[in-house]
């Protein structure tokens, strides 16, 4: 598989004519998000941003600032790592939710690998990288980088999408720097017609307040209906792929809804680089009290990311929106 067929650049005007292909899923010019001099600019960003948190909880970002190498690095390691062989990734086989580092070879019908999982934390990166993966040699120099850079846009897309909300900008600044950082890394195999199966990953919404993903291939969906009808999402050059997450349904007391997706497997072998960000571990996240009156009761009950965990390992988790179905106020 080549890595550098899926990360050239593509223009904001070549995304916006392509939106038939893309199935309306807005594109955010990250670049102007950052020019916060030029005021104008920054406020139809913003108001792209909230249009698409509002209809669909996700939007597509392109001239987020993340060199080819960076990204392509990232992904030349995470192959590296998936093709080892077993007993060299076998050192990180774990299914408990609560290790820093956790690799898994998930499992559908007659026992065939339908995916291949390595996840890690990585904010704050110094605290992190020492457990990570020291095979491939390249691995935590390269995945290092990549996740530095995606915190640092993780970031201004939170500030971006708060503001969104009315609460102007840098409200949780402070919180989001040191807050979490999980790197979720999925190997898809290409699908043999002689399977009966054709699910890579079960749908299901993510905890944390967004996640922002690149994939090689297509093979990612999302469901705006709770899973009644799928949309894929087709890969644009250079792109990343921001969806929400629980807790940003949350803490926006409903007016943002967390996005259900699944993956599927295709013809081809399939690397995803999803990225989750949040608060840190044990930092409560309640409904925002800018959001909360009279006409706007709160919605939801506070929890934390080790609330998260806790659920998933008492077997609570049946996928789709079942967390935060477990959090809703009567």
């Amino acid at each position: 598989m080549s890595v550098n067929s899926v990360i050239g650049g593509m223009s904001v005007a070549q995304l916006r004519g392509n939106e038939a292909v893309t199935n309306q899923i807005p594109v955010i010019d990250f670049g102007l998000l950052k020019q916060k001099s030029t005021l104008p600019a920054r406020s139809v960003i913003i108001e792209d941003i909230k249009n698409a948190c509002q209809k669909l909880g996700c939007f597509h970002v392109v001239n987020h600032g993340i060199s080819k190498s960076v990204i392509s690095g990232a992904l030349e390691a995470a192959s590296a790592f998936f093709q080892q062989a077993a007993e060299k990734k076998s050192e990180f086989e774990s299914y408990d939710l609560r290790k820093p580092v956790r690799y898994e070879a998930a499992l559908q019908g007659n026992n065939n690998k339908s995916r291949l999982l390595l996840k890690h934390y990585a904010n704050p990166l110094k605290d992190w990288i020492p457990f990570w993966p020291q095979n491939p040699p390249h691995y935590r120099e390269n995945m290092g980088a990549y996740s530095k850079e995606i915190q640092r846009v993780a970031v201004q897309l939170i500030d971006a999408i708060l503001e969104s909300l009315g609460l102007g900008s840098n409200y949780q600044t402070e919180k989001l720097e040191n807050g979490m950082q999980l790197m979720a890394l999925n190997y898809y195999p290409n699908k043999n017609t002689s399977q009966n199966f054709k699910l890579g990953l079960p749908a299901h919404s993510d905890y944390g307040f967004i996640t922002i993903i690149f994939q090689t291939c297509d093979g990612l969906q999302i469901s705006h209906n709770n899973g009644d009808t799928w949309q894929p999402v087709h890969i644009q050059s250079g792109a990343l792929h921001v969806h929400l997450g629980d807790h940003m349904e949350v803490l926006s007391n409903g007016t943002y809804r967390s996005l259900v997706h699944q993956a599927v497997l295709g013809c081809e072998e399939r690397i995803s680089m999803a990225s989750i960000h949040g608060f840190s571990m044990d930092e409560k996240v309640g409904a925002l009290k800018e959001l909360v009156d009279e006409q706007h009761p709160k919605r939801y009950r506070e929890s934390s990311f080790r609330d998260f965990l806790e659920f998933i390992s008492t077997g609570r988790n049946f996928g789709g929106k079942s967390f935060i179905k477990s959090l809703r106020i009567a």
